[in-house]
């Protein structure tokens, strides 16, 4: 109770019947799985579409053998002298394998092959 129900009683308190509340916080514990699929189904409506939004946006890199692609040069594979003025691709390199899921191999002009797979994500076509 709050300090202004202790002096003069509010209408809540009049009519308060403990049997009847008792039945409904029970009534309320049998409907809690049901609200809460409910609000599980809701969040996964919300987030499907959220997903296809932005999916919508989306313009897939797809690369065949023999394409030239750029490759992202992280912050590991910079040169530390040359500072934020560095280039942000390496390249260009010859796409030597496509992988499934969007991974391709790749080679240097020279036909040198790079170690590692790489995610389309981390590549972009170069024009020459």
């Amino acid at each position: 109770m709050i300090p202004v129900e202790v002096g003069e009683p509010s209408f809540r308190r009049t009519h308060f019947h403990e049997e009847s509340n008792d039945g409904a916080i029970r009534a309320e514990l049998d409907v809690v799985d049901e609200v809460r699929d409910r609000s599980q189904i809701i969040a996964e409506a919300c987030k499907q579409r959220m997903s296809r939004r932005f999916n919508s946006k989306l313009k897939p890199r797809n690369f065949r053998e023999g394409d030239l692609v750029w490759r992202a040069s992280g912050s590991a594979r910079r040169n530390p002298s040359e500072g934020k003025l560095a280039a942000n691709w390496d390249g260009p390199f010859r796409v030597r394998h496509a992988l499934q899921n969007g991974a391709y191999k790749l080679e240097e002009l020279s036909g040198k092959v790079i170690p590692r797979t790489w995610n389309s994500t981390h590549l972009k076509t170069y024009y020459s």
